[in-house]
């Protein structure tokens, strides 16, 4: 079983037990989530789609730890002008871990 679901702006395709990272989301640790944007859910072969949700469906997650992403490097240059400029940006992320679809 598994469902499309909408956190944060952003659709991830989720099945129980699964651990994904998503954009920084409120909560404390080991606080339990409910996601209310589900879809599309598929159990076992039966296909609900939903127009734009499935009605009833929600998925129950709960929060493993707040961490930050990879250090990406932005280097900005104009050739033959002397200008350089470097900057850095390191995402904040939550880790969620999945605990059950509900449909």
């Amino acid at each position: 079983m598994y469902a499309i679901v909408e956190i944060a702006g952003q659709q991830f395709k989720v099945e129980e037990g699964q651990e994904i990272f998503t954009n920084r989301l409120a909560g404390d640790l080991d606080a339990a989530l409910v996601f209310d944007k589900v879809l599309l859910v598929d159990n076992a072969g039966a296909i609900s789609v939903g127009a734009p949700t499935v009605n009833g469906a929600s998925v129950k997650a709960t929060i493993v730890e707040h961490l930050k992403g990879e250090k990406v490097i932005v280097f900005r240059k104009k050739r033959r002008k002397g200008y350089e400029k470097k900057n850095g940006h390191r995402q904040a992320l939550t880790k969620v871990k999945i605990d059950a679809i509900l449909a």
